[in-house]
């Protein structure tokens, strides 16, 4: 007799994946295979977890911190991450509407969640981070995509307000704002927050709002967080994180921060999805957010002259275009003309480039929706001298092309 198959529903097929795991076990086999591949795939900072957060997690072990905790996350963290946003931002967020969450995913989610029927229709500026438009899917809403503006190589990456506001419709139930910028490394300047945030609080819409590159900021440039308006509860869903200021990304821990009437609903979807947080994890963040924070400012100095030299590397590659990020640790070169004139498309550029050269990169279409199919994105978060010996690679594969 014939087994009947399961059925499931029709939208955890259709889920697209996350390009830099997909790119990280290429990668892998390539090295198992001999290759020395060089990656400027993965969003992580190379820099090892700083050792003072390795060692309270040590602590946290050696007492046998090992059991449940609070949904939401022990009252000390809560409380030292209320401490690091009201300190920095001058805002008034209370320990109560913070919920903890295994990484900042887990925020984005509950934060839609919270929300989002089907139907309703979310903004995304594009090129996107992959969370904010598949989540959206999977909770039956539809993600509508506003291109931010390219401005060239000198001009970078702008958030166009204008086209946000034009793309509201009846439907409208929340704009993602993700500040610094990934895939980007664009930085919002605080104009452009206020703007944003004046249309919400017209068009009574929800932001929610991802700040966790948010001490990756390089020039001096100035940087206004959306917790820094007085009803930031009447319109904000606040995304953040350790994974990335303090290296900590398999330590899968974010934070959301919504008004505490729906932190208590949220919690309780909380509980029901991961139970709690991981317990010694959470002590390791405690001394993570209350510093030192010397190490912090030590590895943005090393990132900035990173930047500079990676960006100074593709302006010698022919036929790209290579704007400095002003936060976060990724560039987003154009390479349009390349692609036009040898007649490939990004995606096989990409892998062309991975698999003759040995050098990872994420074509920008892997970074919803389409905004991004001349751009190619690059992690700075690498050794210097990968840097160079990376762009080299890729100045070679690039006249490879040409020459054909």
């Amino acid at each position: 007799m014939q087994v009947p198959t399961l059925s499931f529903k029709p939208i955890v097929s259709e889920l697209l994946g996350e390009a830099a795991f997909v790119y990280i076990a290429k990668a892998r086999e390539l090295e198992r295979a001999g290759h020395r591949v060089i990656s400027f795939g993965v969003g992580q900072p190379d820099i090892p977890t700083f050792q003072h957060i390795i060692e309270a997690a040590k602590r946290a072990l050696d007492e046998k911190f090992t059991g449940y905790t609070e949904t939401p996350g022990i009252r000390e963290l809560r409380e030292a991450i209320v401490e690091y946003l009201n300190s920095r931002y001058g805002t008034d967020v209370r320990p109560t509407e913070v919920i903890v969450t295994p990484g900042a995913k887990g925020a984005i989610f509950l934060a839609l969640a919270a929300y989002l029927n089907p139907g309703d229709e979310v903004i995304v500026p594009e090129p996107s981070y992959p969370a904010y438009p598949e989540v959206t899917r999977f909770l039956g809403a539809r993600p509508v995509f506003v291109p931010l503006k390219w401005l060239g190589p000198s001009g970078g990456f702008v958030l166009d307000v204008e086209a946000i506001e034009a793309a509201i419709t009846s439907r409208t139930k929340a704009i993602v704002v993700n500040n610094p910028h990934n895939p980007t490394g664009a930085l919002f300047t605080p104009s452009q927050v206020d703007r944003i945030y004046e249309i919400a609080r017209e068009r009574r819409l929800m932001l929610l709002v991802d700040e966790i590159y948010d001490n990756f900021i390089y020039d001096n440039q100035p940087f206004k967080s959306f917790l820094s308006f007085g009803d930031w509860r009447d319109y904000l869903l606040y995304v953040n994180g350790f994974s990335k200021t303090f290296s900590m990304t398999g330590w899968r821990l974010g934070y959301l921060v919504v008004r505490e009437e729906v932190a208590t609903k949220l919690t309780r979807l909380a509980v029901n999805v991961w139970s709690c947080p991981v317990s010694f994890a959470q002590k390791a963040a405690i001394e993570a957010i209350k510093g030192p924070w010397e190490p912090v400012r030590e590895m943005i100095r090393l990132f900035q002259q990173r930047r500079d030299l990676i960006v100074r590397k593709l302006r010698e590659v022919r036929g790209f275009e290579a704007w400095p990020s002003t936060g976060a640790f990724y560039v987003f070169p154009r390479i349009g003309r390349v692609l036009d004139e040898v007649g490939i498309s990004v995606e096989e550029f990409v892998e062309r480039l991975l698999y003759t050269k040995y050098v990872v990169t994420l074509p920008g279409t892997v970074f919803p929706d389409k905004a991004g199919r001349e751009f190619i994105r690059l992690s700075f978060a690498v050794d210097s001298k990968l840097i160079e010996e990376g762009v080299e690679r890729i100045k070679s594969f690039v006249e490879s092309l040409y020459a054909r």
